[in-house]
């Protein structure tokens, strides 16, 4: 197999095309959620009903990662990401002028399908334009873009509703989509491969997929008692999905999730330690508020500003961080960053009933620079480990991963919080009682983190020939 790249001139406003992309689709993730009170006003929608303005974003984003890798694969990921990029900014129109809650809705599950690409191929692309030497600061630079989506997103989205109405957040994302959309098309032509061609599209599999993804989204998002029988029964079914998922993939001619690449330990590995950590940091964003409010008694505004340190701290050591990642190397740096985790989820853990609101903002920011340091070097690591064809396939693993453990720790970690605090209601939990359970839930997350440091100690397998990159296609990238 023989790779060509893009010329090195093109890169930079490539690069920034990719970095773009993730920005944007990360504050399509997050600007929407400050708008949801005043879309229920509005629209005449309940709480529950306005919930999905979110929900549909995010279960969209999850069901179709893999498949839009995949697609990448067989038709071009420079193609698919500008077609993805297409996708959310008419979507984002649809949703700014939308005259009912559920064509609202209906909308930005089209835009999360966008998002889904926007997230996961820019990772296969950037493997395809930069040679590994370098690829960390890419993944860096990704990675710290995604935080300033996260942290700008509630902001901007705040002041554009005070001086436009929500419509103008989504209106908003149209230019940035353009924008990204001509940056992303600089690359120029799309990376040839020579050797055996992977065509057909798993069907099947697709289906298959997404039924599991979703009915598992939906089981762990539903209100209510997570041991209710609809609860249950969902997550029953998302089993079943997934088990009939395998059994497909192993027999498919052009399977959505190749074997092979399942086989590759630096791979699989990648996508377990992605979960865990996606599960970890989502846990920051939904207990916090509630010790915030509930153990420190602070306002709203305060709330923001303390919940804004870790994204900060993120966006400061994102770049650094890639530096690391090439100079270091992948796995060594990968251990590092979950040490690093670590370390925040203990002071989580500990510090704030020592110290109150600066114990709690010295554990967000301990949390953060590890995260950004195992960001770079597990991205890195499963995309170098990845052959040129598959890159996509491998950037969806990741990105299907990472959302998944954001919906296991936005659900079942909260509940852990919610159980540990002793209160059937948490706002009528006592600031002890809180506090209690700050530390029984970032004790849980910081053997979570433990578990996924020894994982990612442990050496890799040699790996076979049909799943190791191919030296020439590393040699071929222009530098």
């Amino acid at each position: 197999m023989t790779e060509t790249s893009t010329p090195t001139p093109l890169l930079h406003a490539g690069t920034a095309g990719l970095a773009l992309s993730v920005l944007v689709a990360s504050l399509g993730t997050s600007a929407a959620n400050v708008a949801l009170p005043t879309i229920a006003a509005e629209l005449d929608g309940t709480f529950a009903q306005t919930q999905w303005v979110a929900l549909a974003y995010l279960l969209a984003m999850t069901a179709t990662s893999l498949t839009v890798g995949h697609l990448g694969d067989l038709l071009g990921r420079r193609r698919v990401l500008l077609l993805g990029i297409a996708v959310f900014t008419i979507a984002a129109a649809l949703s700014a002028i939308a005259p009912t809650l559920w064509m609202l809705i209906a909308a930005r599950a089209l835009q999360g399908i966008g998002a889904a690409v926007m997230m996961a191929l820019p990772l296969a692309r950037a493997r395809d334009l930069v040679p590994p030497d370098r690829l960390g600061r890419v993944m860096g630079l990704l990675g710290t873009t995604a935080a300033v989506g996260t942290a700008s997103g509630p902001a901007l989205g705040g002041l554009l509703i005070t001086v436009a109405g929500w419509p103008a957040i989504f209106a908003a994302m149209v230019p940035l989509g353009l924008l990204a959309a001509a940056l992303a098309a600089a690359t120029g032509a799309e990376a040839r491969h020579t050797g055996s061609p992977r065509r057909g599209f798993d069907l099947p599999g697709m289906v298959l997929l997404t039924v599991a993804v979703a009915l598992y989204t939906l089981g762990v998002t539903a209100p209510g008692d997570q041991a209710s029988w609809p609860t249950l029964s969902l997550l029953g079914g998302a089993v079943a999905a997934a088990v009939l998922f395998v059994m497909c993939e192993r027999r498919a001619s052009h399977p959505l999730l190749p074997p092979v690449l399942l086989r590759n330990r630096s791979i699989s590995r990648g996508a377990i330690l992605n979960l865990i950590v996606g599960t970890v940091m989502m846990s920051t964003l939904v207990v916090g508020p509630f010790f915030l409010t509930g153990a420190l008694h602070l306002p709203p505004a305060a709330i923001g500003v303390v919940m804004a340190a870790g994204p900060l701290a993120s966006i400061c050591t994102g770049v650094l961080a890639g530096r690391a990642v090439d100079r270091l190397g992948t796995h060594r740096m990968t251990s590092v960053g979950l040490g690093g985790m670590l370390l925040g989820a203990l002071a989580l853990a500990l510090l704030p009933a020592w110290w109150g609101l600066p114990g709690y903002v010295t554990g967000t920011v301990l949390l953060a620079p590890g995260y950004q340091l195992f960001l770079a070097a597990n991205n890195t690591g499963v995309l170098n480990a990845t052959p040129a064809d598959r890159r996509g396939a491998a950037s969806g693993l990741l990105g299907l991963s990472r959302n998944l453990g954001l919906v296991t720790g936005a659900s079942v970690l909260a509940a852990l919080f919610a159980a540990a605090s002793g209160s059937g209601e948490i706002a009528a939990a006592s600031p002890d009682a809180l506090t209690a359970a700050l530390r029984t839930t970032f004790l849980v997350t910081a053997a979570l983190l433990a578990a996924g440091a020894l994982l990612s100690l442990a050496p890799n397998r040699a790996r076979s020939s049909d799943s190791a990159p191919d030296a020439p296609a590393t040699r071929a990238t222009t530098r």
